[in-house]
């Protein structure tokens, strides 16, 4: 994500894979473009086929194991700048020749586009087996599963034409917030400099606080109670005014109104120009409203403490700074991996069992359609995030171990109420950093088998003998879940009741 003063997003440069800064000759990869490692990896194989190599020769040439070679020749690593010139030496070549972004061959071309298929989302969509792409695999055979790949993509992209862009910037958001571990430091900048400036000295953000920064920032405060009934705040700028409700409901925290009215305003906002814009700035404010209302510097302080004890609960870090536990979930993701070394993923999940939000820097295999989409799916019925609903006790916290075919993940989760039904937010992490989390001794235990038709997709046979074609449900779940861009710039709001409102409420 760039800075949030401007829009979009830049792609994060890995330097380890980075070309040099010299210019590149046709073909070759530009300074900071991302670098395809699965082209990387048959440049390489090509070049030691060339010279007759085997890879146990490479391997020795370059002081690795075999195996490691064989990982890079296949694209599943890449190698650091230093390793990729012992390479290009051994095999007698240049490192700009190796990072060329053409195919070697035609049929090295197939292969790629083969793995780049199988690596994307509609083979884990529909539950495919990936097959191994070697020299014993005929053209005819590879070039035939790509089609039909393609007819794929082709066909879901026919049936979702309407939602195809809500849906494809959701997937492209999420894959840019993975890349960044969900981590943006020009916000944390941005959070930290308004904290210094009304003289914040530690601790809980009080409403106080919250109002002086608005005052600070050039905003007066009025509540009203006829706020238009699908905003939560309404921000003259002409006037320098914002509005907020006089009635909140009581799960809502007062000061995130006001933090996200401002928010907007500081990362320099513009009205979005398609739904991609609005998802961005959503992600924005929110991200900045969590940075000041869990400063960093505090956070991290009782993040890490709670780390030394083996002791890291949400719960802890909702009460210290007083704010809702969805809150909490999404600030620890904000500074779990980047400030803490600790892989995760987050769900808020609707009692329908529809994703609603889902983020993931630790492996875990998320249900998704043919586009990579999330939002909209339905999560396995023996996640954590679904059978917390089954649980009496909603005032304590839910933990479990769910054994996934992608390995075993542990999850902590509770139920938020909103208007739309009950939520559940899960925060997770593979079992192999589980030491770090209050609540590892649980003995809740579940197995998911998912993407398996037979785990959740398909009713069992002796319930589908007896009521297919006999069962007429009504959805419960929120239409407006992840629904295509609305006609107008706002997606759910009607602009002529806001300026309406702004029209009334506007000083002589």
């Amino acid at each position: 994500m760039a800075a949030c003063k401007h829009q979009g997003m830049v792609t994060v440069d890995r330097p380890a894979t980075s070309a040099p800064p010299a210019a590149a000759p046709d073909g070759a990869a530009e300074p900071g473009e991302a670098l395809d490692a699965i082209t990387l990896g048959r440049r390489i194989r090509a070049h030691r086929r060339r010279l007759g190599l085997t890879l146990d020769t490479l391997a020795t040439a370059v002081d690795r194991a075999p195996s490691q070679i064989s990982m890079i020749e296949n694209g599943k690593r890449e190698p650091r700048l230093s390793m990729l010139r012992l390479i290009a030496a051994a095999l007698d070549t240049t490192v700009e020749e190796l990072l060329r972004t053409d195919a070697p061959s035609a049929r090295a071309a197939l292969e790629i586009a083969v793995e780049r298929a199988q690596r994307g989302p509609v083979f884990p969509a529909l539950g495919l087996a990936r097959i191994r792409v070697g020299p014993g695999q005929p053209d005819e055979t590879l070039q035939t599963i790509l089609t039909l790949h393609n007819e794929i993509e082709r066909l879901h992209r026919e049936r979702a034409a309407t939602p195809e862009e809500a849906r494809r910037a959701n997937a492209q958001l999420r894959a840019e917030m993975r890349a960044r571990d969900n981590y943006f430091p020009e916000l944390e900048a941005q959070a930290l400099e308004l904290l210094t400036a009304v003289g914040h000295a530690g601790g809980p953000v009080s409403h106080q606080v919250v109002a002086d920064m608005a005052a600070h920032l050039g905003f007066t405060l009025h509540y009203v109670g006829d706020l238009p009934h699908s905003t939560r705040s309404v921000t003259d700028k002409r006037n320098g005014r914002i509005y907020l409700p006089t009635e909140q409901a009581a799960s809502r925290d007062s000061r995130s109104p006001i933090l996200q009215a401002f928010a907007s305003h500081l990362c320099g906002h513009a009205e979005p120009g398609n739904y991609a814009d609005f998802l961005r700035q959503r992600v924005e404010t929110n991200y900045l409203t969590a940075a000041i209302l869990l400063p960093e510097t505090d956070t991290l302080r009782l993040l890490n403490d709670a780390k030394a004890a083996r002791r890291i609960s949400l719960e802890d870090l909702r009460d210290a700074f007083s704010v809702s536990y969805e809150t909490a979930a999404h600030r620890f993701t904000n500074l779990a991996t980047a400030r803490l070394g600790i892989p995760v993923h987050f769900m808020k999940v609707h009692e329908s069992g529809t994703i609603i939000k889902a983020y993931e820097n630790d492996d875990v295999q998320f249900p998704s359609d043919a586009l990579g989409a999330v939002e909209g799916s339905t999560v396995c019925r023996s996640w954590t995030a679904r059978t917390v609903f089954d649980v009496p006790d909603r005032f304590s916290p839910w933990y479990q171990y769910t054994d996934t075919p992608a390995g075993t993940f542990w999850c902590t989760s509770r139920i938020e109420k909103a208007k739309e039904g009950d939520y559940s937010v899960s925060v997770g992490v593979p079992f192999a950093h589980v030491n770090w989390f209050r609540g590892r001794e649980t003995p809740n235990r579940a197995v998911s088998h998912c993407p398996d038709e037979s785990c959740c997709r398909r009713a069992p046979d002796d319930l589908s003998g007896r009521w297919a074609g006999q069962a007429w449900p009504v959805a419960r779940t929120p239409t407006s879940l992840i629904a295509a861009l609305p006609t107008g710039t706002f997606p759910g709001v009607d602009p002529t009741e806001v300026y309406q409102f702004l029209e009334a409420h506007a000083p002589a």
